[in-house]
């Protein structure tokens, strides 16, 4: 695990919040001179802290304006199944997020569509069509509240 100083965590933080900030301004922000902020954020990237920057985009103008998480059970336990269930997800445009959970589901799925029948669509045609799905649970984002992913 690294380990990471005050500096860096400050750095982390500005990062996370304004990702296309100039390092003369994160710099500031974070009490270093440029050269020295510099050298921290390329180590960062190198070690593998940072992991990349992405731009931020509205759903809605990209026709992905409704988010349903969902929750996935499988009828067996095995890895086949997992590994199954794992390459269908990754290639559904829809899924944004698929993470492996402990608990009641074996997954839980970060869905974006334009609207209630394309998620429809891609509950009966996608996620209603992969072996070993025994139990889908919808939630519906009514509103989002706070949201600090980049």
């Amino acid at each position: 695990m690294t380990t990471l100083d005050g500096i860096n965590r400050r750095i982390l933080r500005v990062l996370q919040g304004e990702g296309r900030i100039s390092n003369l301004d994160l710099a500031e922000k974070v009490g270093l001179s440029p050269s020295a902020c510099l050298r921290r954020v390329q180590d960062l990237e190198r070690r593998g802290v940072i992991l990349g920057y992405r731009a931020r985009v509205d759903p809605g103008a990209v026709d992905r304006g409704y988010l349903v998480y969902v929750t996935v059970a499988l009828a067996e336990h095995t890895k086949a199944a997992q590994e199954g269930f794992e390459k269908a997800m990754a290639t559904a445009p829809e899924v944004t997020e698929c993470h492996n959970i402990a608990g009641a589901f074996e997954y839980l799925l970060r869905v974006e569509v334009a609207d209630l029948p394309s998620y429809k669509a891609f509950h009966t045609d996608t996620l209603g069509t992969v072996p070993h799905v025994r139990a889908i649970t919808s939630h519906m984002v009514m509103g989002t509240s706070k949201d600090t992913r980049g």
